[in-house]
């Protein structure tokens, strides 16, 4: 199909950017890579009136900034997965980027229109939420920061407001004797996760687990934090029996989606599979 008729604008300032949001508000649409508007558009899913891309900003890097990885919203996936700078100081981001769609894909598709999207099933939002991540949004009215954990509203909703740009995405380093893993459920064609698990998890010098943030794509209507997986890790000495038990309890408190990829139940069952797959890969990855 073809998409509906719209006007098409290519700023070549954020200022400009940030004029044409405020003046066109909930008509408009951003256009970053395009690889998940377009097709929606060309499905009649979507129908803007106006097409803003922003794909000549300059908001395409990877620095570090006080101790943090300070990523622009328009670095592609294909960056971040080959980037040396943050395989040693945020390497979850890596490793999930590296799984992401096709090298298309990978290539075209940038972070902060990932995060933006919100797509049920899109691998950065958990890494985000696992690694603690801040969302520099701004708009013509200024900047703000929002916690991964206030971003991801419901089924491709977030808490940006419609004159509002993902400008830069903050990941603090890893802390020692932490590790961390993404892994997944491909769907075969598009490599969306039915569902995929990012962990990270921090050890105490006696062994046991200090901190666990563990976040889950691809089961419920958004990204989401499993706090009673966490909760059942932390205190205690990360043993196979121990994190098995806490898998268990990983869509405790949420909605399981249920489609023609994985019923409910079986949904369900991969998610804890796959949680003690992430968990038992992070303690692995631990070191002093």
């Amino acid at each position: 199909m073809l998409p509906a008729k719209f006007e098409y604008s290519r700023p070549e300032t954020l200022d400009e950017a940030l004029s044409l949001l405020s003046h066109h508000g909930d008509e408009a649409k951003v256009l970053a890579g395009g690889m998940s508007l377009i097709p929606m558009m060309k499905l009649r899913i979507l129908s803007p009136g106006r097409l803003i891309d922003v794909s000549r900003l300059s908001l395409s890097y990877i620095r570090e900034e006080d101790g943090e990885a300070a990523i622009g919203g328009l670095t592609t996936h294909y960056t971040v997965e080959s980037s040396e700078q943050l395989a040693t100081s945020q390497p979850l981001l890596p490793e999930t980027a590296r799984t992401i769609g096709d090298v298309q894909v990978r290539n075209r598709g940038t972070i902060g229109g990932s995060l933006a999207h919100a797509d049920p099933s899109a691998d950065l939002p958990a890494a985000v939420l696992a690694l603690d991540a801040r969302i520099v949004a701004t708009s013509s009215r200024g900047s703000r920061t929002i916690a991964a954990d206030d971003l991801f509203q419901g089924m491709l909703t977030t808490s940006l407001e419609p004159d509002e740009l993902i400008t830069e995405v903050r990941v603090p380093a890893m802390a020692q004797r932490t590790g961390a893993a993404y892994v997944k459920v491909p769907h075969k064609a598009s490599y969306f996760a039915v569902v995929g698990v990012a962990a990270v998890l921090t050890l105490s010098p006696d062994g046991a687990c200090s901190a666990a943030r563990i976040a889950v794509t691809g089961v419920s209507f958004n990204a989401y934090r499993a706090t009673g997986v966490e909760a059942a890790l932390v205190g205690r000495a990360l043993d196979d029996a121990t994190i098995r038990d806490a898998a268990h309890l990983a869509t405790s408190d949420q909605h399981v989606l249920s489609d023609v990829w994985a019923s409910a139940e079986y949904r369900t069952h991969l998610c804890s599979v796959f949680v003690e797959r992430a968990v038992r890969f992070a303690r692995d990855r631990t070191s002093a």
